[in-house]
Parts: structure tokens; sequence; C-alpha cells
């Protein structure tokens, strides 16, 4: 693929590399392209149109929703369900699985999606974005349940992130490497940009919060410290520290130039599990961390080979440059 080329000519050259593809897929992301284009939309106005602050709800999660996070999410969903590619859908927005009305036609895809991740960055225009997976759905089942997409990251036919910043940038992994397609604005189209992303697999930068460090396990106390000390210290270089405070301006930076995000297990959220959602987040950015030459662990295990055990499971999360987080992996088994 040519720089430039469309993101809709990337997904026909694909689907017709494969004589037996029914044309689903393309549709699917296309739907999906549509709805990040819509969000990036209303991303972009922000109070112009009114729609920053609190929506003073609370998801599943028990966070605070802003209204951005119920625009979006309601922006996905009804895209994705005006096609016939998908049997159900899950977002971390939702309590439960969103079925399909009773006459409408099923699809063979499942679409999870976390649709403005980072949002509490919002309100004080920082980077946020929309992360999505998309699983194939069981055959002959008429409304998927909850157990239905608990499915390892393994088993992920696509995922991708759509970035809201000073450019509207959508990365995208179909279990074939990863490439980034950056919005025309003057077009509505998104065009090749960063063709082939590869991490780096070495890095002196890293990405964690500091202000939980007193709540951290041995293994990552340890990396930290031993970057901290830079070039004096074991590892014999300097590191520069980041934190954003959204995944996908974390992930995004670190395939466009190397790092490793951090948000480990602590002994102030292991009773929850850690904190990202394994199914929003953590398997979506897994594989597309992964597909670029990178590694994505909880610490003690690869992410996508978990078996989820709930929609809204949650998960520790290390990922990066390939050489640093095997160190952190091997930390963690020492």
């Amino acid at each position: 693929m040519q720089i430039g080329t469309s993101l809709t000519h990337c997904l026909i050259e694909k689907q017709q590399a494969h004589p037996d593809a029914s044309g689903e897929f393309t549709l699917l992301m296309n739907d999906i392209v549509s709805a990040c284009k819509v969000i990036s939309s209303y991303v972009n106005k922000g109070n112009l149109i009114g729609i920053l602050g609190s929506a003073e709800t609370e998801n599943v999660q028990g966070e605070t929703q802003k209204k951005l996070d119920i625009i979006s999410n309601d922006v996905f969903t009804d895209t994705l369900m005006q096609g016939t590619q998908v049997a159900a859908l899950a977002s971390e927005e939702m309590d439960d699985v969103y079925h399909l009305p009773a006459n409408a036609k099923r699809g063979k895809y499942l679409c999870v999606y976390d649709p403005l991740d980072g949002s509490s960055n919002i309100d004080v225009n920082v980077t946020v974005g929309t992360i999505f997976s998309v699983l194939r759905a069981p055959e002959g089942v008429e409304n998927p349940s909850e157990q239905d997409f608990l499915q390892p990251g393994t088993t992920q036919v696509a995922a991708g992130y759509c970035i809201y910043g000073p450019s509207t940038i959508m990365v995208l992994t179909t279990g074939e490497g990863v490439n980034g397609f950056t919005l025309d604005m003057d077009i509505g189209e998104f065009k090749l940009t960063h063709p082939n992303i590869t991490i780096p697999e070495d890095t002196k930068e890293f990405a964690i919060n500091m202000s939980n460090q007193r709540f951290w396990d041995a293994p990552v106390k340890r990396y930290i410290d031993e970057c901290l000390i830079g070039k004096e210290g074991p590892r014999g270089k300097d590191f520069n520290m980041r934190w954003v405070a959204s995944m996908v301006a974390e992930v995004h930076r670190i395939l466009t130039r190397g790092g490793v995000f951090l948000y480990p297990i602590d002994s102030k959220i292991r009773a929850q599990g850690g904190k990202l959602r394994l199914m929003y987040e953590a398997n979506p950015m897994a594989m597309i961390v992964e597909q670029a030459g990178g590694m994505a662990i909880t610490g003690p295990e690869r992410i996508m080979d978990i078996k989820p055990h709930k929609l809204h499971q949650r998960v520790p999360v290390i990922l990066g440059s390939k050489n640093e987080v095997q160190i952190l992996s091997d930390y963690h088994k020492a």
C-alpha cells in the first residue's frame, strides 16, 4: 500500500486478496470509520456546542461519565446497528450486551469498544480516543450472550483505535501488521500516512502514574527504581518519564517512537483485578502492540492468553518496546 492510499481502498484490496471474503468485514470497518469521523467532529467542537463537562451519571464501572462519553457511545452503537454486520455489541459505557432488535438481520461479528478513552482529560483539551475490537460471533446464535463475548485476545479478527489530537489518526491491525491512517478533513477520508508501524525494541522512556508508587508490587518497584537511577545504575542509561492518563495517547506515542506503558497491579486495586478493562482496552491494544513487534503482559502472563470470565473484567497492563517489557516479565517471574 502506498502513502496516501485511502483506508477504504486498503480494505477493499485486503478483501480482494481473500476470494472467499463476503465483504461483511469491509462494511463493518466502514461503519467504524464513519462513527469515528462523527466523534472526531464532536471532540473538535467541544464547548462550541455545549458538550463538555459531567453528565452527572455513572457507568457500570462506577466512573463518572462525561457528556461526550454518552454521546460517543450513542454514535458508535447507533452507527454499527444501522449495518447488518454485527450480531451484538458491548461497550465500556453499557452494563450488559447490547442486542439487536428482534427483526434485525444478524451479522457474523461481535464488536466491543471504549467509545471515548481518556475522557477525564476532555475538559482540559488533552488527547482522547476510541478503542475497538472485532470478534467472530457464534454461528446459529440469535442473541449472543455475555459468554459468547468472553474470547481470549488471540481470537480477535481486528483491533484498532482512533486518536483525536492535533490530527485524527486511525491505527488498525487485522493480524497482518499495523497501519496508521490520518483523516483529511477537507475530503473526509482517512489516508495511509503510517504504513507498517514497528515499535523500536529498545527505549529510554516509560509511562506510569508515580502517585501510586507506594502501592506497587516489588517487580514494578525494582524496574522503575532502576530507570530513575539512570546511567549510574544497573541499566546504564538515563530514562524519561511520561504520563498522559489517556491509554490511546500513551500507546500512540509508543507506536511512534518506542517506550513502555505501565498500569500494573497494586495493593490499592488488587481486589478488582487491575485498572484497565480486558475486553475494551487491554486486548485490542495488546493485539496492536504485538503486531507492531512489541510485547503486552499483565506482569506474570501474556494479556492475549487470558480467558475472560466477565464482560467488564479488569487486568494489569504493561506493554511497549519488546526488550523492556521482557525485563519486566523476567522480574515478575524471579
